[in-house]
């Protein structure tokens, strides 16, 4: 079983930046693809943004440019740095890890941009 924790949520004023992680912990074999999603008011959830196990990013039209994706294998930690943040980005944002062919979900951190 993979736990994960998610940290760095928050209220900022719109055009401000946040830093969000993600720490996995528990029985694992390595993990392979890391990444963030988020659902906002009325919406599905989305694609934020993705990194491989080999570092490979992948982001949604509305984060490139804005959000940068990293990885700590070591401490088996994905981040999500956001910057220039729209009240369009308002949204739980969870983190989503696959490990041995399974996913496993964070249990999502609030972010708010407020305008």
């Amino acid at each position: 079983q993979v736990q994960l924790v998610e940290s760095g949520g928050g209220l900022v004023q719109a055009g401000g930046s946040l830093r969000l992680s993600c720490a996995a912990s528990g029985s694992m074999s390595s993990i392979n693809a890391m990444g963030w999603y988020r659902q906002g008011p009325g919406n599905q959830r989305e694609l934020v943004a993705t990194i491989s196990g080999g570092g490979r990013t992948n982001y949604a039209d509305s984060a490139k440019g804005r959000f940068t994706i990293s990885r700590d294998n070591l401490n088996n930690t994905v981040y999500l740095e956001m910057n220039s943040l729209k009240p369009e980005d308002t949204a739980v944002y969870y983190c989503r890890v696959t490990s041995a062919g399974r996913l496993y979900w964070g249990q999502g951190t609030q972010v708010t941009a407020s305008s």
